[in-house]
């Protein structure tokens, strides 16, 4: 049997306005749904994809930021984000959705699937990955 590849998919837009977001998340869940191993990073504008209640009426876009809750069904429990972005656009974990897994081997415990890092931190996860899409 193959190994698995790590992919990871790096969202660096915001939200709304190009289709990179809705794209990001379209080709995870279909990787996620074909066993492929998924991780998330938001950097850039990208960490407002995250954002909880986000206002579309404005814009005459659908929304389609509540899918995100859908990716621990699709177990994809890796999600990182960039603690600098988040700061440079006076943001904080606080601001984002909550998104979360359940943990099979642990009782179907829910866990968080966000974890914030420093830019350092990113960049070496980013050199453990075999594929990187940056959206």
């Amino acid at each position: 049997m193959a190994d698995v590849k790590k992919f990871m998919y790096v969202n660096r837009k915001a939200p709304y306005g190009t289709i990179y977001a809705l794209e990001s998340l379209e080709v995870v869940l279909i990787g996620a749904a074909f066993d492929q191993d998924v991780s998330l990073a938001f950097v850039d504008d990208g960490v407002y994809q995250l954002t909880k209640d986000q206002d579309t009426t404005g814009v005459g876009i659908k929304n389609f930021s509540k899918t995100y809750s859908a990716l621990g069904d699709y177990e994809v429990s890796k999600i990182y984000v960039d603690q600098e972005s988040l700061d440079e656009r006076g943001l904080t974990l606080d601001d984002l959705q909550h998104l979360v897994w359940e943990d099979e081997d642990d009782d179907w415990a829910e866990k968080d699937s966000i974890r914030v890092l420093s830019r350092a931190e990113m960049a070496d996860l980013f050199e453990e990955q075999d594929v990187v899409l940056s959206f």
